[in-house]
């Protein structure tokens, strides 16, 4: 269990990046939504012991590990946003190398350790290939790789998923899951679907501060009968944006559809009941967000990063 007690992280500027955010992520998989610069990988950054809190506490398993993040470092794994890799090593070597600097021991050697974590992570076919010749989801695996060795019980990953095509995002998706099995896995994301595949429950953050914690199936629950899917006219749009009650607007086999929120009352005309999806919910929530924030300009902290 980790729990994130009134965390506030001010850089200069001042520039407040986490507002007195509190937050308790459960063993598992756990997804932390929001859009980019909502204060992400701040969190994440300080969760790893990378970056120090302005104040609040991070504790794990009972103990406050805020300023001393060396005493969870041998249980921890990290992949963040920016992974740099030297593109001339293979992936093995790579591997070894990280492992080297990890201080990752074992009885049968690194060797014999890099091989298990290239199977792991479905990678012994390219471990000898260089890793500039790898996709972007074969870096991200063997990022992974790096991350898991040591059999961490937390393994923090910072928007893996950003510029994988669908066939690499599911396999990635596949790996996530199985790791989650036995550990917490905190997955940090601006895609909705990232959170909709994989999180059995997730936070919502903006501005650095915390929006709503839920799970998908409350989250759409929540909508349920209040959103319709209709064909809109670029006027129409118009009308429907201004009023509030627009959630998406999409072409599709060339025609322009636009989903509508609409909490009570008849939906628009020529609009028919449609599931709530998980990007509604997001969307609704940011939406809120937004207008409270414009009404009290007290709860809006500044440009995050």
């Amino acid at each position: 269990m980790i729990e994130i007690r009134d965390l506030v992280k001010v850089y200069p500027g001042p520039i407040v990046a986490l507002a007195g955010l509190s937050l308790e992520i459960p063993r598992g998989m756990f997804g932390l939504l929001g859009p980019n610069g909502s204060g992400k990988t701040t969190l994440m950054r300080i969760l790893a012991g990378l970056l120090e809190p302005t104040a609040g506490a991070v504790f794990k398993d009972g103990c406050d590990v805020t300023f001393t993040p060396e005493r969870i470092w041998t249980r921890l794994g990290y992949l963040p946003q920016d992974f740099g890799f030297y593109p001339n090593l293979t992936g093995r070597q790579m591997l070894f190398h990280l492992l080297s600097l990890k201080g990752v021991e074992g009885p049968e050697g690194l060797d014999s350790i890099c091989s298990s974590l290239l199977d792991q992570v479905n990678l012994r076919a390219a471990a000898d290939l260089k890793v500039r010749s790898y996709s972007g989801g074969m870096r991200q695996r063997l990022g992974i790789a790096q991350a898991i060795a040591g059999d961490p019980d937390l393994v923090i990953v910072d928007e893996p998923t950003t510029g994988l095509d669908p066939e690499e995002r599911i396999r990635f998706y596949r790996l996530l899951a199985e790791l989650a099995e036995a550990r917490t896995v905190l997955l940090s994301t601006h895609i909705v679907e990232d959170v909709a595949m994989l999180c059995p429950r997730f936070a919502v953050i903006r501005q650095g501060r915390l929006v709503e914690e839920t799970t998908p199936s409350a989250a759409r629950a929540a909508l349920s009968g209040r959103i319709f899917e209709g064909r809109a006219s670029h006027d129409q749009l118009e009308v429907l944006r201004k009023s509030g009650r627009l959630t998406q607007s999409y072409f599709y086999e060339g025609r322009n559809l636009a989903r509508v929120h609409v909490p009570e009352g008849p939906p628009p005309d020529g609009f028919q009941p449609s599931p709530p999806t998980l990007e509604d919910a997001y969307l609704i929530l940011m939406r809120n967000e937004v207008a409270a924030a414009q009404s009290d300009p007290s709860i809006a902290p500044g440009p995050p990063v």
